[in-house]
């Protein structure tokens, strides 16, 4: 599945904050984050489609279903990949000075 356009920011957050909602209920936390898992991994998916959507995921999945691991931002981070991948297929010119001054010459 290919991704049309880059999520939201704002939704990117708040599926996060959704993610780490379950802290707020010590002992439900746990069970609510069995049912959230795979819920969040299609969610994922489905929002970014294509290569990082399946990593990221399986990645959400993992994350979500392990107890500990709910502070990490996955859909922040992943929209933070793809609109950065975006930003440097976009501007080729910018990107070889960039690697010029990095001492990259061609």
């Amino acid at each position: 599945m290919e991704r049309r356009t880059t999520p939201s920011l704002l939704v990117c957050v708040l599926m996060d904050l959704i993610g780490c909602a379950s802290y707020a209920v010590p002992l439900l936390g746990e069970v609510s984050d069995v049912i959230w898992a795979p819920l969040s991994a299609l969610i994922f998916y489905r929002m970014f489609g294509g290569p990082v959507g399946a990593f990221g995921s399986v990645f959400n999945f993992i994350e979500e279903l392990f107890p500990g691991l709910d502070f990490i931002p996955t859909f922040t981070i992943a929209r933070l990949v793809v609109y950065l991948n975006q930003q440097w297929q976009a501007n080729p010119k910018k990107r070889a000075l960039n690697d010029f001054q990095a001492g990259k010459r061609a």
